[in-house]
């Protein structure tokens, strides 16, 4: 006849028995947080992710398919790191296991976090190269520059988990950074200078600047050493960045794109001045290269020794079209006042000769 209480006293007793052996207890712990991993995988799979993909930003998404796998991965990690609690390895083992365990947590998070700065970075230059404010060599250099910082620390901070003495690397670092700063101190202005330009926003791709030497152009490329700058004779100028961030640029695409143009006239004395001010600004408003707004108007500028100056005030949508649009309007200007009996003046000179008696 089966007998209860024995088999519940054996049982306590096989309890008993397992609860001084810590290798089982140690299995059993891993266990549970393997468990605890797979409901974490789960939770995440099926409940965040439906959650995230209800909304209309794409971040959270990325973020939770960023985080997943090493929060799982996390949780297994550190259950091996409680598991050793009951093991209690000899030496060396009882240093060495529990931080390769460490850099084993750190190495995924790490990963994820080089994942990160890759989506970041390529989400963020197709934002920038639709506004088009930072050329193309600027952009992947600052993202090398985050991927190294990362790089970096991340070799640091497993140095520090092994508990590796960082002076001596610090120090040899200094010196080396000494020596490259010294090696390539133009090509450090330069870079500095490119930086300073975007973030002053001097000037961007497509702008028209005129440089201090007086030459005109559009912006063409901001790289990491130069800007180049293309004239309206199609040359190309390159300008080290580090001249360009201590010198006076005019930008004529800023702060709006549009360009003023001024046309100086010149009309004979006697003429009809309210009519020639009609005739300037109806030339002006009927050419489609002006812009309508603002108005064109036109002012009277001095009484000079041969004529009247007047000086014609409109507007152009893109400052490439300052030198066509004031060839046009200076023919309308010529052919209109001469349809309407306008003189434009010239300089003249008398000449009286006396004859004097001999």
């Amino acid at each position: 006849m089966f007998d209860v209480n024995t088999y519940v006293t054996s049982l306590l007793e096989y309890l008993q028995r397992l609860e001084h052996n810590h290798l089982i207890k140690a299995a059993l712990i891993f266990i549970i947080y393997c468990i605890l991993s797979k409901i974490a995988d789960v939770f995440i799979d099926k409940i965040l992710k439906r959650l995230t993909a209800k909304t209309k930003v794409r971040f959270d998404d990325e973020l939770l398919n960023l985080v997943h796998m090493p929060v799982i991965w996390t949780v297994i990690f550190l259950g091996a790191l409680h598991s050793l609690i009951w093991l209690s390895p000899s030496a060396p083992w009882n240093v060495v296991v529990p931080r390769a365990f460490k850099t084993a947590i750190f190495l995924v998070w790490w990963v994820a976090g080089l994942r990160a700065v890759n989506w970041l970075t390529q989400h963020s230059f197709a934002v920038i190269s639709r506004r088009g404010n930072i050329g193309r060599e600027i952009f992947y250099l600052f993202k090398n520059v985050i991927r190294v910082t990362v790089i970096v620390v991340g070799v640091l901070w497993i140095l520090a988990i092994w508990q590796i003495n960082l002076t001596p690397l610090f120090a040899s670092a200094g010196i080396a950074g000494i020596a490259v700063a010294l090696a390539a101190k133009d090509t450090l202005a330069n870079f500095f200078g490119g930086i300073s330009i975007f973030v002053d926003r001097t000037y961007s791709i497509g702008d028209y600047i005129i440089l201090d030497s007086g030459e005109r152009g559009e912006v063409v490329d901001i790289g990491i050493r130069s800007t180049r700058v293309k004239t309206r004779d199609d040359v190309l100028i390159t300008i080290p960045n580090s001249i360009l961030a201590n010198a006076k640029i005019v930008n004529e695409s800023a702060p709006f794109p549009r360009f003023r143009i001024r046309l100086p006239v010149g009309v004979a004395y006697g003429s009809d001045l309210k009519r020639v001010e009609e005739i300037l600004i109806r030339v002006a408003k009927t050419n489609s290269m002006v812009s309508s707004s603002p108005e064109p108007r036109a002012r009277i500028r001095a009484f000079a020794d041969s004529s009247i100056n007047f000086e014609l005030l409109c507007w152009v949508d893109d400052p490439r079209d300052k030198g066509k649009a004031m060839h046009q309007l200076f023919n309308e200007i010529y052919d209109t006042f001469a349809k309407e009996g306008i003189s434009i003046p010239f300089p003249q000179r008398d000449v009286h000769l006396q004859r004097e008696d001999v």
